[in-house]
């Protein structure tokens, strides 16, 4: 999938998953936050490309993303595989409530929406023809649908015109129908 349609997955997931499992408490900051953080984790799988948008965020990217490109071999190997999720998620459980601030933003509700988008990523990306290295180092690719053959091409027509569209559709009626819940989460908010 490209950069574009893994934003929209990731914001379209993490708005199901507050509408699944509204939290008991939010603030502004941490909202904003947690919006921004489902984006970046929905890029953190793609940090072994060196031309990923993710580096293309941060000063001397480029050059960062050619040496993470070294490490991880090549594109679609530990950072889309359970193992690399499980790592990514102690990683950030340990850091963020060291460099973020609690008193302004919840590292833990923004510990869980970068790994929305993370995992967003690897769910759309398990629709994609390559599939995914789930169980890394093993080389076994899984995808959806199991035929290789059904599944989409990234950047081509199928993802521009159906899939990145039915995403918005999606998000679109999911605000619609939970706009009561929403409502709750936003209002937590103000008070």
């Amino acid at each position: 999938m490209t950069a574009r349609t893994h934003d929209a997955f990731a914001l379209a997931s993490l708005v199901t998953v507050a509408v699944i499992f509204p939290p008991e408490t939010i603030n502004l900051m941490t909202l904003v936050a947690s919006v921004i953080g489902a984006d970046i984790g929905a890029l953190i799988p793609d940090m072994d490309q060196a031309g990923s948008r993710l580096w293309d965020l941060l000063p001397s990217g480029n050059n960062m993303g050619k040496i993470f490109r070294r490490i991880f071999y090549k594109h679609r190997t530990l950072s889309h595989s359970l193992i690399g999720t499980y790592l990514m998620y102690k990683l950030l459980e340990w850091l963020l409530p060291h460099v973020i601030n609690a008193a302004f933003i919840d590292p833990r509700i923004l510990t869980l929406s970068i790994m929305v988008g993370y995992v967003s990523h690897l769910l759309a990306d398990s629709l994609t023809e390559e599939g995914l290295p789930l169980l890394f180092p093993i080389n076994l690719s899984f995808g959806i649908p199991p035929i290789r053959k059904f599944r989409i091409k990234t950047g081509r027509w199928f993802e521009n015109i159906v899939v990145f569209p039915a995403i918005w559709i999606y998000l679109f009626l999911l605000i619609q129908n939970r706009k009561d819940i929403l409502l709750q989460i936003l209002k937590m908010i103000k008070s």
